[in-house]
């Protein structure tokens, strides 16, 4: 076969020195990476840095919010904290390999991606992203306004108007978006304190609500259930845990933003387990959203309306005096953490899908659009209940292109070549990644005929019901069927028609076949490459 050219081959020398690590820049100092190749001597972060973010992005307000939903699908306390249990280390075990790619790579996932579905096939983890970060980014900003709204109306009688939430949702919109243009280092800061700040809030909330709480909490699928009602426990059960497990899974397309200024020579297990305990951690909020939530079923029960839930205004109902002003607190902090999470590596991704934008201005133009969509959906569309749904069928569809990653990386033993991987970034053309045109049909046909299978035997109670979801009896099997059509159909794919040995590295494939294919040069967006048909 044809090897690379020299200029495109980057395999470091056996023999080169390890690179100096460079002092941590200033919080305060505008990052001016995008997403390019780190050098291993500029990354100064830490697993217990990645910890954090990953940690502090989830425990917030949101994620009580849809640690509320077991409740609102009807089920006991005992019922909805199994569904959380199962639905936090599914979601944990899913997620947690996702954040090797940043280390290895050096970037972020969507680059990386390029690997498994080419060059221009990296732009659906961009659109994944982008979704993604909207549907949290709302949810962030709704959950904690309205809590700031609410808790300043207890507190000191301030009015609850339509003027009164679009400045609260303006103030964390536009916070969040200032640590954003700052960057990394500031969004690292913020969720230092955030997340020894909300674990402290939420613990104190124990005892704001130890003496309401009935673990006992029966739901509606007790023993006094008529048939009816009894035959609907499996697809709420099920429901509520997608719901739950499409929490950690929606940090699947960023863990490589925050993961790539990790040193390559860190372990993968160590990458690894920083991301599934950070999920394991969100118990905390997604416990306090359950236990509340059982609550206010009890005392309020009109804020659990499956037909218009109440989240916040109920847990502000069965909250004692002294403390509204935590859950005020806890709003502020929430809405920063999970806010800069959600938006912070959407603008670093369309930094480089739209060339022309820096960094900065990337980050700019996707938080203006995200907060537009914020004022629109919650004063003109009313789309605030419909988020939930969004963000479910948003997982959906992110879940296979997860697999497709994840069994990617395996079969290539764990190697890349970073120069391959820029070739869309710097508007070029050829080299390992290219395949058909700059699309890996493999890869691209796993993950969408994956998605599409998903969407249509999605089944969530009471909110989206694909048309083939009742076919297991209302049991939501979206998830579990779009993994394994995803793995089964990609390495099928991989098997049957064989990738480049060129897009292997010098160990060769694992589990699959190659064929001796020409890699094509990298060359200036003038040239055309051939496409060797693959």
């Amino acid at each position: 076969m044809a090897e690379q050219p020299p200029s495109v081959a980057t395999s470091p020398s056996p023999v080169a020195p390890p690179p100096s690590p460079a002092a941590a820049p200033s919080v305060t100092e505008v990052e001016t990476h995008g997403v390019e190749h780190i050098p291993d001597g500029e990354r100064t972060a830490s697993s217990l840095d990645l910890f954090r973010l990953a940690f502090g992005g989830a425990n917030t307000f949101s994620t009580c919010v849809l640690g509320a939903f077991p409740v609102l699908f009807g089920l006991s306390f005992q019922q909805g904290l199994a569904a959380v249990l199962l639905g936090v280390a599914i979601g944990a075990l899913i997620l947690c390999p996702m954040a090797v790619f940043g280390p290895v790579n050096g970037t972020n996932n969507a680059v990386s991606s390029s690997a498994h579905l080419g060059v221009h096939g990296r732009v659906v983890g961009s659109f994944l992203s982008l979704l993604t970060a909207v549907a949290f980014f709302s949810i962030s900003v709704w959950s904690s306004g309205d809590a700031l709204v609410g808790g300043a109306h207890r507190l000191f009688g301030l009015e609850r108007s339509n003027l009164s939430y679009a400045v609260a949702y303006a103030l964390f919109a536009v916070l969040v978006l200032v640590v954003c243009i700052y960057g990394f280092r500031f969004m690292l800061l913020v969720n230092k304190v955030a997340v020894t700040a909300a674990t402290v809030l939420f613990l104190v909330g124990i005892f704001a609500f130890a003496g309401d709480f009935d673990p006992s909490y029966a739901g509606i699928y007790g023993a006094g259930a008529d048939t009816e009602t009894k035959a609907l426990f499996w697809p709420s059960f099920i429901g509520a845990t997608l719901i739950v497990l499409s929490n950690p899974v929606s940090f699947g397309a960023f863990l490589g933003d925050w993961s790539r200024y990790i040193p390559a020579a860190t372990p993968h297990r160590r990458v690894m387990g920083a991301a599934f305990l950070s999920q394991i951690a969100t118990l905390l909020p997604f416990c306090f959203g359950l236990a509340t939530a059982s609550i206010i079923a009890a005392k309020a029960p009109d804020y659990v309306d499956p037909a218009a839930p109440d989240f916040v205004g109920g847990l502000l109902a069965i909250s004692p005096g002294w403390y509204f002003l935590p859950i005020c607190l806890l709003a502020l902090i929430g809405g920063m953490s999970t806010g800069t999470t959600a938006l912070y590596g959407t603008g670093l991704d369309f930094s480089s899908v739209f060339t022309r934008l820096s960094r900065v201005q990337a980050t700019v133009l996707v938080g203006t659009l995200a907060i537009a969509f914020i004022f629109i959906g919650r004063f003109a569309l009313d789309i605030v209940q419909s988020i939930s749904t969004f963000a479910t069928v948003i997982i959906t569809c992110t879940t296979p292109w997860m697999v497709v990653m994840m069994l990617g990386f395996f079969v290539r033993r764990g190697w890349y070549d970073p120069e391959a991987l820029q070739v869309f970034n710097r508007r070029q053309r050829g080299g390992r990644y290219w395949f058909h045109h700059g699309w890996n049909w493999r890869g691209m046909t796993a993950w969408w005929v994956a998605a599409l299978i998903g969407i249509l035997f999605t089944n969530i109670p009471g909110q989206f019901v694909g048309p083939f979801g009742d076919l297991a009896g209302g049991v939501d099997i979206s998830l579990p069927l779009s993994l394994a059509v995803a793995a089964v159909l990609y390495l099928g794919l991989l098997s049957a028609f064989p990738e480049p040995r060129g897009a292997y590295g010098p160990k060769g494939a694992r589990l699959v076949r190659t064929v001796d294919t020409p890699v094509p040069p990298i060359t200036s967006a003038g040239a055309a490459p051939s496409s060797l048909g693959n």
